[in-house]
């Protein structure tokens, strides 16, 4: 039996249950659902010294991070919109990428990325979108088709988890079938390689 693609979600706020990382737990309950093995780092996890290449050592956070990202097969990304982009506890996380840069899948390199952002109104909400899209691609991530913007002032969750805007909430799961999609293909496809050599 094929043992179950990795999907890491990596975001929200320092807020613990912030509406970004609630939204993020629904893509990965449905990632779970669809066999993948799933994980969060999020909340707390995400407060790290800033990034500078030039340390000696990196944070227990940061190492944790960084070795989910290594067994990852997919990524979530979730963030609030801070003044039309992502926010800085993202960023930071994100710029620790940089010490993967000599792996044998560099940065989000083969991984679908599937991005989320939470916004009080559509302008923040969709500018962070597409600001966490670029650093996807920046970062040799493959963007799901679809990403997901959502104004929360129109959607919150219920208590349950889910989203109350059924329209979001569809886009959620759709979003987390790409990514296991994606990662399944993906992982099917550098296994014929390697069989090939």
């Amino acid at each position: 039996m094929q043992q179950a693609v990795k999907v890491v979600g990596i975001g929200g706020s320092s807020r613990p249950g912030s509406t970004a990382e609630q939204g993020l737990r629904v893509v990965l309950a449905e990632a779970a659902r669809l066999g993948a093995e799933v994980s969060l780092i999020g909340g707390a996890e995400l407060v790290m010294p800033l990034y500078d290449p030039r340390a000696v050592s990196l944070s227990p956070e940061a190492h944790r991070m960084l070795a989910a990202i290594t067994a990852a097969d997919g990524v979530v990304l979730a963030s609030p919109a801070y003044h039309g982009t992502l926010s800085g506890l993202l960023k930071n996380a994100l710029d620790y990428t940089e010490e993967l840069r000599g792996d044998s899948r560099p940065y989000l390199t083969g991984r679908a990325v599937g991005c989320l952002s939470v916004g009080q109104g559509w302008q923040g909400a969709v500018t962070t979108l597409g600001a966490l899209r670029d650093v996807v691609h920046a970062l040799r991530g493959w963007s799901t088709p679809l990403g997901v913007a959502m104004n929360s002032l129109n959607a919150g969750f219920t208590a349950t988890g889910e989203c109350d805007d059924p329209h979001i909430q569809g886009q959620l799961t759709a979003m987390a079938g790409q990514v296991v999609d994606f990662a399944e293909a993906h992982r099917a496809l550098r296994a014929t390689a390697l069989q090939a050599r």
